[in-house]
């Protein structure tokens, strides 16, 4: 299915539905940022960040 198949699938759904549905993508949605996340850590892709962060937390 494609982009444009799903937009107009998701205009065709009643209110009720397209409440069910936002409410289920809003979820994937955090679900996939935090699997980012994770893996972004696991790569050591935040490490400068955090430190950052840890050194201007120290600082008050």
């Amino acid at each position: 299915m494609s982009v444009t198949e799903m937009e107009i699938a998701v205009t065709q759904l009643s209110p009720k539905e397209l409440a069910e549905f936002t409410a289920w993508f809003e979820e994937y949605h955090a679900r996939m940022w935090d699997k980012q996340i994770e893996h972004d850590l696991e790569a050591g892709r935040l490490d400068q960040l955090l430190s950052e962060v840890d050194k201007e937390y120290k600082a008050g």
